[in-house]
């Protein structure tokens, strides 16, 4: 039996907990979970925010998040920039009918290993939850939205109450691609 290493096994759970919260989100939507009528739009209440040292803090939020099942990802970041973030030829957006919170560009089978993800909403905001929890390292980025956030990786953008999410998967030194995903949080931001 193959054993997962911690960090491993912590991203498997992440990306559970990341596909849980877009399903639950998008049947909150429809009206299949808890009763909602507002059309998915979240209730208000506390939205958490790095502070400039990078540790994890909880900011109470006065006004609730708009509904973001109108924005597409994949609008987010496009399959030219996504291949550009990468550094190689990426394969089409992975399609799931009705599901507009996720947009997933994969490297083709013969290689090199490269994987893009965008997450738009409460799936986004989970991520990022999730990744505070673990005690990850956040450093804050300028000119991108409201707020916004680099691990290695990994960026977070909030603008408007609405979060976003770029994750990019390569097998390189994350540093490699910090300056690149810092640009593609300032792109998806401008698109928010």
């Amino acid at each position: 039996m193959t054993h997962l290493g911690t960090g491993m096994r912590r991203r498997v759970h992440l990306l559970a907990a990341v596909a849980a919260a877009s399903t639950l989100a998008a049947l909150g939507g429809c009206g299949m979970v808890g009763g909602n009528d507002n059309g998915g739009t979240p209730a208000a209440g506390p939205s958490a925010a790095a502070t400039p040292g990078g540790d994890p803090a909880a900011v109470p939020s006065a006004e609730a998040p708009p509904a973001a099942t109108k924005i597409d990802a994949c609008t987010l970041v496009t399959k030219g920039e996504a291949e550009k973030l990468a550094g190689t030829p990426l394969q089409d957006p992975l399609e799931k009918p009705g599901d507009r919170d996720t947009c997933t560009y994969t490297g083709p089978v013969t290689g090199p290993t490269a994987q893009v993800e965008v997450y738009v909403g409460d799936g986004a905001k989970k991520f990022l939850d999730i990744d505070r929890e673990l005690g990850h390292t956040f450093t804050p980025i300028s000119g991108a939205g409201d707020e916004a956030y680099a691990e290695d990786g990994t960026v977070f953008v909030n603008k408007g109450g609405v979060w976003a999410c770029v994750r990019l998967v390569r097998t390189d030194d994350p540093a490699t691609y910090r300056a690149a995903l810092e640009n593609a949080a300032r792109t998806v931001a401008g698109r928010l």
